[in-house]
């Protein structure tokens, strides 16, 4: 969700951390690899490339890199959060970091807890921040969430803050400050020249991804378990992303948690650039049913204030609140004039499959209007979850996501107009034949052994 800061303290472990970076019982001053240490320890503050060699690391504390420092983790490493000292990963403007894992090795950030006793928020995330725009002003730079106490966003569109690929980042979302979580994937201003794909989040205390503005374009990303939102948009963000799963557990946050939580900004004015995420291929599930889950689960779209979007070749499935939402009038007018899009998409939720509230109603004055300029636009609604007829969407340890034969899911979609950046399909959701989280995803992350 949308929070805005003016200053944000920084906590006093966070300052004690920002010191040096160790390696065993060894102070390592400069850059380079390491090869030999068996007692391998981040924290601190690091200012010269490294890289991280292949094995199990601890993650001390907050860690900064800075001053133009490129942190490279090598493929098939474990980085555990220390227990106690619980540890964040914060990337700053200039710098890079990247963990470009493989298929058969993903880069895994994880607990430090043993099997059976991981759970949210037992260690901070991974913070990317770069130079691109936003629509907050620059001067000064907006700060951060999650009491880093960091500077995000500028003026270079294509701003380059490294590779996160086949990455996987588990029981992250520890409260830095009351109401300022950290996500698990927090990117803030993040330009086009870095690459995001094959990422997935695993029980996060808080949103799985959020973009504060920026143009960062992403492929292949998986939310599983989150307790708040999945995918969270705001402040100018205009990036593009195609093939995105998100998967609900039962337990939520005390906040709406939603598929998909969008806003042009707090303040829901009509700041520019619009926030206007282009979307296509999502496959956002809910929770099986009502029975036993929180009811803080809420909508799979919800497009709140002053936001647009293009969401499209998408499916919608058993979120209790209601599917497409939108949520004020200059939200909904985006929409009716076609500077926001919803189309070839399958709906099939609980209770409302289109709703509209706060201000919406102005501009459409009841949801079977947005229901009727939907279905015009290529979206089919379902009665019922099962009739989407995905293998075994909601299995919680080992998922199948691809469609049944005969699914609807497999006809239907429509990629006119679409930018180059995204591939066409024939399906819909972010799947048809083909398993791309098969090998480097994990839907067990508790009982791991790592």
């Amino acid at each position: 969700m949308v929070k805005q800061f003016a200053v944000v303290a920084i906590s006093a472990f966070t300052i004690t951390s920002c010191i040096k970076v160790e390696v065993g019982d060894e102070i390592v001053g400069g850059g380079g690899t390491d090869t030999t240490a068996t007692n391998r320890v981040l924290n601190g503050t690091i200012d010269q490339s490294r890289t991280l060699s292949k094995g199990t690391w601890t993650l001390k504390g907050y860690v900064y890199v800075n001053n133009g420092a490129v942190l490279t983790i090598e493929p098939g490493t474990i980085i555990k959060s220390d227990v106690a000292d619980k540890g964040a990963l914060i990337i700053e403007r200039g710098s890079k970091l990247i963990a470009d894992g493989r298929a058969d090795a993903p880069i895994v950030f994880t607990s430090g807890k043993a099997v059976g006793e991981r759970a949210p928020g037992d260690w901070g995330g991974i913070i990317l921040l770069g130079n691109a725009p936003t629509n907050r002003p620059t001067s000064p730079a907006p700060i951060i969430e999650g009491g880093v106490n960091r500077p995000y966003g500028g003026t270079i569109a294509n701003d380059n803050s490294g590779i996160l690929r086949y990455v996987r980042i588990e029981f992250s979302g520890i409260a830095a400050e009351p109401g300022s979580e950290i996500n698990g994937l927090t990117l803030g201003g993040i330009g086009s020249g870095t690459v995001i794909e094959n990422v997935q989040v695993s029980y996060g205390g808080d949103d799985a991804y959020e973009f504060f503005g920026g143009t960062v374009n992403c492929k292949n990303l998986v939310a599983f378990a989150t307790m708040d939102d999945d995918f969270d948009f705001d402040f100018g963000y205009t990036g593009k992303i195609q093939n995105a799963v998100s998967l609900r557990d039962k337990p939520a946050d005390t906040d709406q948690a939603n598929g998909i939580e969008c806003d042009n900004n707090g303040a829901g004015d009509a700041s520019e650039p619009f926030t206007r995420p282009e979307l296509s291929n999502f496959t956002l599930i809910g929770p099986y049913d009502t029975t036993g889950s929180n009811s803080n689960h809420g909508f799979s779209n919800r497009w709140r204030k002053a936001t647009r979007f293009v969401f499209r070749n998408s499916l919608l499935i058993g979120h209790r609140k209601a599917g497409f939402s939108m949520e004020t009038a200059l939200t909904a007018q985006a929409y009716k004039d076609g500077q926001s899009e919803f189309k070839n998409n399958i709906v099939a939720v609980y209770a409302k499959p289109y709703n509209v509230a706060g201000g919406a109603e102005t501009v459409f004055a009841t949801a079977d209007l947005v229901k009727t300029k939907a279905e015009a636009e290529g979206t089919r609604t379902l009665a019922s979850r099962d009739d989407v007829q995905l293998t075994d969407p909601f299995n919680l340890t080992s998922p199948n996501f691809l469609p049944k034969a005969g699914s609807p899911a497999l006809t239907g979609a429509s990629f006119t107009g679409m930018d180059a950046f995204f591939t066409p399909t024939t399906y819909i959701g972010a799947f048809g034949t083909t398993n791309w989280v098969q090998g480097w995803a994990s839907f067990n992350p508790k009982n791991n052994a790592y």
